[in-house]
């Protein structure tokens, strides 16, 4: 038998280390979405499911997708443990040529695991600065990175360490390159 709350499971939790993440507190969080605080801790205690609008909202609030709210095709007992290629959840959609799915099966963490591909071109133009610690590791291909614009060549093996400095990224190659990031605490 299905269970209608699957992809809802480890929402609260999530929600809860998104808003945290972002140094939110709750009554922030809930005035933000014109909702009552009392709702809000509900979700956040998987007690109440959010309709499809408040995640909608939630996502934008957060600063993610909606599907990297949800967990779809985890199969019963694997749930806050597994996480199965085909049900990776994906993330940071929105620099093009990137594509990122979370290999950490929740949020609950102090730290997420991120796969990201970047297509031969892509490029982080403007640079990033996040209060995070961070390790990337070059899997497959080649990537550029800048670390307070000290630019640094990197080969598939090769890694590297972020805390908290402003950074970018190319990859000016003509093959894919894949990356696995470590990154605590989670921003996704």
């Amino acid at each position: 038998m299905a269970d209608d709350r699957q992809p809802f499971r480890t929402l609260g939790a999530d929600l809860r280390a998104l808003r945290k993440a972002r140094g939110m507190t709750l009554t922030e969080l809930a005035e933000a979405m014109d909702r009552s605080v009392g709702w809000l801790s509900q979700v956040e205690r998987n007690i109440s499911n959010p309709a499809i609008i408040d995640l909608n909202r939630m996502a934008e609030i957060l600063d993610v997708s909606v599907s990297s709210l949800l967990q779809i095709g985890t199969a019963p007992g694997e749930e806050g443990i597994i996480v199965r290629a085909q049900a990776r959840r994906p993330i940071g959609c929105r620099t093009p040529g990137l594509t990122e799915g979370l290999l950490s099966p929740d949020l609950t963490d102090s730290f997420e695991v991120v796969h990201s591909s970047f297509a031969p071109g892509a490029e982080l133009v403007v640079p990033l600065t996040r209060p995070t610690q961070e390790i990337g590791y070059i899997v497959r291909g080649r990537f550029d990175i800048w670390v307070d614009d000290k630019m640094f060549k990197l080969n598939a093996g090769d890694s590297f360490r972020l805390r908290g400095e402003q950074f970018r990224w190319a990859n000016p190659y003509e093959e894919t390159c894949d990356v696995i990031w470590v990154i605590s605490p989670p921003v996704y």
